[in-house]
């Protein structure tokens, strides 16, 4: 579903990535692990088109998008929930909702308002709430939530559980899960090590801007070696 092909990116002169080349396959889940600074999040960027390709190429269901807006990039299908999550803060949450669904198309049996409620019973308790008034494990159902809205066929996770307290992560979780089960591709980056590979079919490990492991979720569980040298797990 989506190729990185010798990817190199970074931030102005600063070269992250050091051809980079993955693949996440349709209807499974991608988790991207390193130590921080490894080039997890720049790569997610660089997907997006919110850093620019300075070499190799990212395509999407064989058509290449290096190059393409971050909306163009959208458009096709790919959603990204930033470690920032990046909801608006001076409107409600009900506001945040309408105006993702407003901006895409929902198929038929694809992703409502009220369906996202009954994913997310929480929200449905806070839709009136501004988005300054939600704790940290609500903005993160927000952020997920509007991902969904945009009904997409790829979504993109940046860190969903930094910060969160223990029953949270355990309930986004849960709801990630439910989402693999009906479906859909994810890719995944995640410092928490179980968390990630729960929830992966697929692992690479990242380690200054290049890919230094790759496999199964079951086999990086086994592979305490790996796991010590490039997670310090």
């Amino acid at each position: 579903m989506l190729d990185l092909t010798d990817l190199s990116s970074g931030y102005g002169e600063t070269q992250v990535l050091h051809g980079l080349s993955l693949r996440a396959e349709p209807g499974r889940v991608l988790a991207i692990l390193g130590r921080n600074g490894a080039g997890k999040s720049t790569t997610l960027k660089t997907i997006m088109g919110l850093l620019p390709t300075k070499g190799g190429s990212v395509s999407f269901d064989g058509q290449k998008i290096s190059g393409k807006s971050p909306f163009d990039i959208a458009r096709l299908g790919i959603a990204y929930v930033p470690e920032t999550r990046d909801i608006f803060r001076s409107l409600s949450v009900r506001e945040n909702l309408d105006l993702a669904a407003r901006r895409f198309p929902c198929p038929q049996g694809g992703w409502t308002v009220e369906r996202i409620i009954g994913l997310f019973p929480r929200l449905g308790e806070r839709l009136d709430n501004g988005g300054d008034q939600l704790s940290g494990g609500e903005a993160q159902m927000l952020a997920i939530a509007r991902g969904l809205l945009m009904n997409p066929r790829l979504l993109i996770l940046d860190e969903p559980t930094e910060g969160l307290a223990p029953i949270i992560v355990k309930l986004i979780h849960d709801k990630l899960a439910d989402l693999k089960r009906e479906g859909l591709s994810m890719i995944l980056v995640e410092q928490n090590f179980g968390f990630a590979t729960s929830l992966a079919d697929d692992v690479v490990v990242v380690s200054k801007g290049s890919i230094v492991w790759q496999g199964s979720a079951e086999a990086i569980r086994a592979d305490t070696e790996a796991q010590h040298r490039w997670l310090g797990v």
